[in-house]
Parts: C-alpha cells; sequence; structure tokens
C-alpha cells in the first residue's frame, strides 16, 4: 500500500514538473502514474478494510493479542493428503505469501496436471493482498503457464467454498483467517477474506503455527475440518505428489 502511495506521489511530482518545463508529454504522464497510484492504493485499502491513514500509521501489530490455541492442531502428512485429493471431485489452491517465499510455483503446476489427470476440477482463489503486491500470486502463477481461466478473485471464488470438497492453503494466513468475520475486537474484523473454513476440508501448508502480518492467531488451523502439514510448501508439494505414486 505505502509502495502504490509513494509511485502516486511520484506521478503529482512529475506532473509538477512538467508544468514548470512547460512539457505536455510530462504532465500527461505524471498525471496517469499519479491517477493509477492512488486508485490502486485505495483498492489495496479497501481490501484490507483499513484506511490510508491506519497503514501509514502501521495499524497492523501494534496491539497485545493473546495467541495461545486452545488445543493443538491436527497434522497430517503427504500420503494422506494425497489419499485425500485422490478422492476429490473439486479443489481449490489458495496460494500465499508462503509459496512465493518457498518458490513453490512449479510443484503447484505439478500437482494441478497430476490431479487434473484424474479427471479432479482444480480451481485457484486469488485474494487481492496475497503476497508482497498487487498480482504477485497471479504473476507467480502466470510464470508456470497456470491457466488464467483456473484463477478466480474472492468475489468470484466465495460461494463455491461450501461445495469444495479440498482447500489447499499455501503459506496464506491473514487472508483465511475467520475472525475476519467473527470477532469484532479483531484488528482485521471487516477484512474481506477467502472463506476456505467453510469447505469439507481444508489442508493449510505452513512451516509452522506463526501469525501473519496482522500479528493474530487464526483459528482455522485448529479448526474440525482442517489439517496442518508442517513443510516449506515446495517441499509439501513435492512430497504430495510423490505419495500419489503409492495411492
Amino acid at each position: 500500500v505505502v509502495i502504490a502511495f509513494l509511485n502516486s506521489l511520484s506521478g503529482i511530482a512529475a506532473m509538477s514538473a512538467g508544468f514548470i518545463v512547460n512539457s505536455i508529454i510530462l504532465i500527461v504522464a505524471g498525471a496517469l502514474v499519479g491517477a493509477s497510484g492512488i486508485i490502486l492504493t485505495l483498492l489495496m485499502c479497501a481490501a484490507m478494510n483499513r484506511t490510508l491513514l491506519d497503514v501509514l500509521k502501521g495499524g497492523f501489530g501494534t496491539i497485545t493479542i493473546n495467541n495461545e490455541y486452545e488445543k493443538d492442531p491436527i497434522s497430517t502428512s503427504p500420503e494422506d493428503v494425497a489419499i485425500q485429493l485422490s478422492y476429490a471431485e473439486s479443489v481449490v489452491i489458495v496460494p500465499g505469501y508462503g509459496m512465493a517465499v518457498a518458490q513453490a510455483q512449479a510443484a503447484v503446476k505439478e500437482l494441478t496436471n497430476t490431479l487434473k489427470d484424474k479427471n479432479i476440477e482444480v480451481k485457484f482463489a486469488i485474494h487481492p493482498v496475497a503476497g508482497r503486491m498487487p498480482g504477485h500470486m497471479n504473476v507467480l502463477l502466470a510464470e508456470v503457464d497456470i491457466d488464467y481461466e483456473d484463477m478466480f478473485i474472492l468475489e468470484d471464488i466465495n460461494s463455491e467454498f461450501s461445495s469444495t470438497d479440498v482447500v489447499i492453503v499455501l503459506g496464506a494466513n491473514d487472508v483465511v483467517n475467520p475472525l475476519a468475520r467473527t470477532d469484532e475486537d479483531s484488528p482485521i474484523y471487516g477484512m474481506p477474506i477467502l472463506d476456505v473454513d467453510l469447505a469439507q476440508q481444508v489442508i493449510v501448508i505452513k512451516r509452522s503455527m506463526s501469525p501473519g502480518y496482522a500479528g493474530i492467531a487464526n483459528p482455522l488451523f485448529i479448526n474440525d475440518n482442517a489439517n496442518m502439514l508442517f513443510a516449506d510448501a515446495k517441499e509439501g508439494l513435492e512430497n504430495i505428489i510423490k505419495s500419489f505414486e503409492l495411492v
């Protein structure tokens, strides 16, 4: 958000310089950069349900929250995940920053091909603020030739989670945290999220139970319909793919 805002200011500065040097090209280019930057800034703020002022003040992680979980999560193994996926008819993959850090997009493509070869429907749910910049997840998936038709934005995919057999969450955290819907005291309350907790089964591939950017626990991780595969995203996916040979 801050980067987009600074880009907008750079456009305004360029436009001002255009008036000073009497350059129409500089004025037009600066105006386009400034306008697009502020539009993008406001869109991302809306996706986080926060004002620009709150973002600039550092609204997340500034309060002390009890991040203790009421119970231990249900751990799973790559073999068990492969079995669950083999019996599924529909799978939705939610990419997050953990996928980017692990550079796991190639493994995602391989898993997608494996599932489609078994006539399993595969879709991707893209949250507007997943990753570190707008379109981050789309770019990574496009790098490995994931079909654009298989990528869905939040508004288009949320209604399908309740009828989805398995959701795979790859290193995402705050964008799938149900506290945004249920806890009015949560700093992310009201933030639009992907309703993955409504699916029949959720597989979370994550290295630990550590909180995301907002600094709060995610009750999804201890839901009865959620299993945690503690692993690097790339390693976890590769082990799942290998396990299909045993299924």
